[in-house]
């Protein structure tokens, strides 16, 4: 292959995304449709209102879920890597294996969420309510954050963000 083709063919794989969203899948979602295992990478949801939605193993990388309402929801064993949440009201969704790292839970209602064997590391939770979650450990929190404002279930403590 020449030095030109090789040149070609790079600057071609470096235009186009490895594995962009799901136009036709951020939409049904918005709709309210479930969808188990979707592409949904940096979607803006902010502000859905949707109750029981099944969204286990999607990709939600860098999505925006500020402000949502996404009640009893499952996000079992998603990426939600730097998933923006602030303020989102999670009350009984299920985040079970979902690796949800460098996301931000700002002010976000999780009360009665399960965490079983999510990936919480660099999770801000400042504000965050947590009360009466389940799956949380000790461990998963020491690679979180949050501040005084954050409530965690009895027993349990997360360190200071920076």
């Amino acid at each position: 292959m020449t030095r030109l083709a090789l040149l070609a063919l790079a600057a071609a794989l470096v235009a186009s995304p490895a594995a962009a969203q799901n136009a036709g899948q951020i939409a049904r979602v918005k709709a309210g449709a479930s969808c188990p295992g979707c592409n949904l990478f940096q979607a803006d949801l902010s502000r859905l209102e949707k109750t029981g939605q099944n969204l286990s193993r999607a990709r939600l990388r860098q999505a925006d879920l500020s402000l949502v309402v996404m009640n009893r929801a499952s996000f079992a064993r998603g990426d939600l890597r730097d998933v923006n949440a602030y303020g989102g009201v999670f009350g009984g969704a299920s985040f079970a294996g979902a690796n949800l790292t460098n996301a931000s839970f700002v002010g976000a209602y999780l009360v009665g969420a399960r965490f079983d064997g999510a990936n919480l590391s660099g999770v801000n939770f400042s504000g965050a309510e947590l009360d009466r979650a389940s799956g949380l450990t000790q461990g998963q929190l020491d690679r979180a954050c949050g501040d005084q404002a954050t409530r965690l279930p009895r027993g349990l403590r997360i360190p200071a963000c920076r």
